[in-house]
Parts: C-alpha cells; sequence; structure tokens
C-alpha cells in the first residue's frame, strides 16, 4: 500500500494512492496514517480493504508528510562511503546519530524556507524508515519485523549552521520546513529489498545525486537494531538513513548551495517523488 496524508497543513486526513494514482480517503478506517494505526495489525486490517469501496479525493489536494505525529526524527550521517569522502569525513565505524526537531518536518511539495543569515542550505535525498512496532534491543535478524515501511525524505542541511561554530548537527538540520517526507509511506510487503534501490537529486533540471541504498556503509537492519541499544523505538518514529554523494557541500571546485527561488526534485525507486521550491524567510 502507499499511505499517505492530504489536506491542510495541521488538518491532514488520512489516505491512500490507489492502482490508478488517485486519492482514497481512509477516514472512515483510521484517524490517521500515525502512531499505534502504523502496527502490524492495522495494517493487515488496511490490506484487506477493497480499495474502490473507498471515497475518491477530488482536486488534487495539498500532501501533508505521509506520516503523523511523529515521536522521534532520527537520522544517519555519512552513511555511504562516497558522501564521507566527498565531504572529507572519516569513515565511520559505528553509526553517526543526530536527531532532527519534528517542528522541521513539510509535505513533500511545500516549500521549503531558506532561514534568516543562511548562506549554506544544501540537499540530502534519503531513504526514510518508518517504525511499525514498539521494540527495544531488537536483533539485526529481526529488526525489520519492526518496519511498516519506507518514504523519501529530504534531509535539508544549512551547512554553516551545522559545521561551523559550536555545538551538535542538530541546529543545522532542524530548521522549519527542512524535512520534507513522502509523498508516500510505502509498505515493506511492496519493498523486495531495502538495500538495493535507486535514490536521485535534481536542483533546477541538473542532476547532483545519483546513487543507490546498497553503498550503504550500514543498511537498515543494522540501523534499526543499532538504534533500539539505545532507546525504546515507537510506531511513527522515523529513521532518516543517510545521503549519497552529490550534496551542495562536496561540489567541485567549490561548494554550491541553494538559493531562494530554486526548485529541487528528489525521488526513490518505487517510493515516489518529492519537488519544493526553496523560498527566503520574511
Amino acid at each position: 500500500m502507499k499511505l499517505l496524508r492530504y489536506g491542510p497543513r495541521g488538518h491532514e486526513k488520512p489516505g491512500l494512492c490507489d492502482g490508478d494514482g488517485n486519492i482514497r480517503d481512509l477516514s472512515s478506517v483510521v484517524n490517521d496514517i500515525a502512531g499505534n494505526n502504523l502496527s502490524p495489525t492495522m495494517i493487515m486490517r488496511l490490506q484487506k480493504i477493497k480499495t474502490a469501496t473507498l471515497p475518491l479525493v477530488q482536486n488534487n489536494p495539498r500532501l501533508g508528510a505521509c506520516v503523523g505525529h511523529v515521536g522521534k526524527f532520527m537520522c544517519i550521517g555519512l552513511n555511504y562511503l562516497d558522501h564521507a569522502k566527498e565531504t572529507k569525513a572519516e569513515i565511520p565505524k559505528e553509526p553517526i546519530i543526530f536527531m532532527k526537531a519534528t517542528s522541521a518536518i513539510n509535505g513533500p511539495n511545500d516549500d521549503v524556507i531558506i532561514p534568516r543569515n543562511s548562506h549554506k542550505t544544501d540537499w540530502e535525498v534519503e531513504l526514510g524508515v518508518v517504525i511499525g512496532k514498539e521494540g527495544k534491543y531488537i536483533s539485526e535478524e529481526d529488526a525489520l519485523n519492526y518496519v511498516v515501511g519506507y518514504c523519501v525524505i529530504n534531509d535539508v542541511s544549512e551547512r554553516a549552521f551545522q559545521l561551523e561554530g559550536t555545538g551538535q548537527w542538530t541546529k543545522g538540520k532542524s530548521c522549519d520546513t527542512f524535512g520534507p517526507i513522502g509523498p508516500w509511506l510505502v509498505t515493506k510487503d511492496e519493498i523486495n529489498d531495502p538495500q538495493d534501490l535507486k535514490l536521485w537529486l535534481e536542483v533546477d533540471g541538473k542532476l547532483y545525486q545519483n546513487g543507490n541504498t546498497k553503498n550503504m556503509i550500514f543498511g537498515v537492519a543494522k540501523l534499526v537494531s543499532y538504534l533500539s541499544r539505545f532507546f525504546t523505538l515507537c510506531p511513527g518514529d522515523i529513521i532518516s538513513t543517510g545521503t549519497p554523494s552529490g550534496v551542495g557541500l562536496g561540489q567541485k571546485p567549490e561548494p554550491i548551495y541553494l538559493k531562494a527561488g530554486q526548485l529541487v526534485r528528489c525521488g526513490i525507486q518505487e517510493l515516489g517523488e518529492q519537488t519544493a521550491k526553496f523560498v527566503a524567510d520574511t
């Protein structure tokens, strides 16, 4: 299934994308695509529904982030060898964890706001992993049983905020709108292998990132298991698993950063794509 949320910001309704690309409303079945509604039991219930019986949503509404009420927005840094090399960083021996504020979450096609005093706003297409049931101390062998599905994420980053001055990466990753998620939460039964998905990103039509999740240093199962050593994973938590090479910071002969008015389009094989216009904060 391709689950989604649609409607005005803060008032999104649950839905799904049918086989013809139409949105069908799920409000009569669940109140949101969030929390315990992502449990294995609920997903099985949704899969039994005859899609054609659900109300058809008209007029191409706005899409919100495909998961609501996210508890933890966990991110993994430098998880592709080529990206670590392009940023001249040391290859990590274990996953690098940082958090992105949930207030950064944005719809997949909403405008992204470049903060005041930003001169180094950058892009990062990433595979998002959504947790479907609670777990702690999860074995790597059992880890994918805790995953409900996958989505596209652009881990938008302000490199000066992230890397210059003091503190951790959080302040460069958590600006408002810096977490576009979606268009869909694609349930894991539709993905044969999360470690063999093409992912790409372009700016104003120019391709910058063109990678594959098979090149992750730490795969999805490893990340789920590793994170569960330190805190309980809960339904609706999201893991953004890192980005391949081609970010603005790594461009030669010098970095390239986003400016107001530019259009960023990114996607992942089988998970859809998102398009965001970058605009200046007012």
